[in-house]
């Protein structure tokens, strides 16, 4: 709190007639020099006009530094994509050769399979129709 020159002239004139002149002239020293140093931290700790052009000149100097790193991560990244794209484009194409082999390779399997099933019937039909033609000629011949 500041008073006035009138108040503190005033208020010197009663703490010299109730405490004595080097009492009185010692406090309002030391109440002085609290008060300036309480003004001084306070202006140590404000902001200048330069520490504000200072500040605006290192966000300026970040925007164009995050403005070219952005620039750069989206070309590396349009590259990655593009790459991956190209390498999963040959991935896929290799896919479809690898079933188009294993396709083939079912498909000879079974083939296998049921002509090796069809000559095993023919077998069996003809072991069958032999053995008809066997019963047949003993009944007949009785």
């Amino acid at each position: 709190m500041y008073l006035e020159a009138k108040e503190t002239a005033q208020l010197y004139k009663l703490l010299t007639e109730k405490l004595g002149d080097d009492t009185t002239e010692a406090m309002f020293k030391y109440i002085d020099n609290k008060t300036e140093r309480s003004v001084e931290a306070t202006i140590k700790t404000l902001a200048t006009k330069d520490d504000i052009a200072n500040v605006k000149k290192d966000i300026a100097s970040l925007r164009m530094d995050m403005g070219d790193n952005i620039a750069s991560l989206r070309m590396d990244m349009g590259d990655n994509i593009a790459s991956l794209r190209m390498d999963m484009g040959d991935n896929i194409a290799s896919l479809r050769m690898d079933m188009r082999d294993y396709i083939a390779k079912v498909k000879y399997d079974l083939s296998k399979d049921i002509s090796n099933s069809v000559k095993w019937m023919f077998v069996f039909w003809i072991g069958q129709f032999g053995a008809t033609m066997a019963i047949l000629l003993l009944l007949l011949k009785k």
